[in-house]
């Protein structure tokens, strides 16, 4: 499944090319790819509800506000207009609410996007088939918080589907899911060291991580939650901001985390960086990506990504060339 968000043409291309499934984000990226590749059979199309998503009287998420998918209107007219340029197969795609910690959010997603299924089917006459769920389904950050049952969701997913789409005569509609976060967030940990404290207006903890090794808490203010190895069981009774060397100050782990003392050379593993961690790294201020170790079932230990060094950081840059070619004309 590759879903296009202002998508280059060489990447829809490229996507053709492998038979990738195309899931388009707006009205006006059909002629687009029509232009670069012609429409495939088989053809998918993001829906955005607008507005705001509750589940219940809880406000989830705010879809009027996101920068991805198609109208209802724009979606029926969509499609009605794929299945002219030779479209024979279609899939619907939603992604509402991120992170959730609810067991209702899929069932709910689901509901909608089978109703919306019937309604496009009954109104284009076009071969719905599969419903594309998404992501959205968390992992509980905070140690206070539920975890989701998958079993619960499943089941609630499932009595949706006999409610709405067998008795719509879509019982044969493929289901999918993209639950990358669910499966990947709890089994990842940046491990850092402390290296500096700080004694100002607060008291500061500065590691050796920053944010470009894990932004979601600069980005998000999302909360990922320490643990200072070896004193698991000393009691929380320091306030602290966990912070990185970048020059930005939002460049921190935790804002006023009540932690055990923490000294310097501790090591504090912050939990739950498998999914939005790594793969978010990024350069700024000069910083180079750290390794990645695999913690093996018989407690071995691998390394399976060296840290990155400085050749790595210039070698798309042909700084060397240019001071050659420099001292040549010279």
């Amino acid at each position: 499944m590759f879903s296009s968000n202002a998508t280059p043409a060489e990447e829809f291309a490229y996507a053709h090319k492998i038979n990738a499934t195309i899931n388009l984000d707006d009205f006006t990226h059909i002629q687009f790819l029509d232009d670069i590749c012609g429409i495939p059979e088989t053809i998918s199309c993001r829906f955005n509800p607008g507005g705001y998503f509750q589940i219940a009287n809880s406000i989830m998420d705010n879809p009027g506000d996101a920068k991805y998918g198609f109208t209802r209107e724009q979606l029926i007219e969509g499609f009605k207009l794929l299945k002219q340029k030779g479209a024979k197969h279609f899939g619907i795609h939603a992604f509402l609410a991120s992170n959730t910690v609810t067991n209702e959010y899929y069932p709910t997603l689901a509901k909608i996007l089978f109703e919306l299924a019937a309604e496009v089917s009954e109104k284009t006459g076009c071969d719905i088939k599969f419903i594309n769920l998404s992501g959205g389904i968390g992992v509980p950050y905070r140690p206070d918080q539920e975890p989701n049952d998958i079993y619960a969701i499943g089941e609630g997913v499932r009595k949706v589907y006999e409610e709405v789409l067998v008795p719509a005569g879509m019982g044969d509609v493929a289901i999918y899911t993209e639950l990358g976060r669910f499966m990947m967030a709890p089994y990842g940990h940046l491990v850092t060291k402390a290296i500096h404290e700080k004694h100002t207006y607060k008291e500061y903890i500065g590691c050796d991580a920053c944010a470009a090794n894990l932004m979601r808490p600069a980005m998000y203010g999302a909360y990922h939650h320490i643990t200072v190895m070896g004193k698991e069981n000393e009691p929380c009774d320091h306030k602290y901001d966990v912070t990185g060397s970048l020059c930005e100050n939002n460049d921190k782990f935790a804002i006023d985390r009540m932690l055990p003392k923490i000294d310097m050379g501790d090591f504090l593993v912050i939990h739950d960086t498998g999914a939005h961690g790594f793969s978010m790294g990024y350069n700024y201020n000069g910083k180079l990506r750290s390794a990645e170790l695999l913690l093996c079932e018989d407690g071995s230990v691998k390394l399976i990504r060296r840290a990155e060094t400085p050749k790595d950081y210039f070698a798309t840059f042909d700084c060397f060339h240019i001071f050659d070619k420099v001292l040549e004309e010279k």
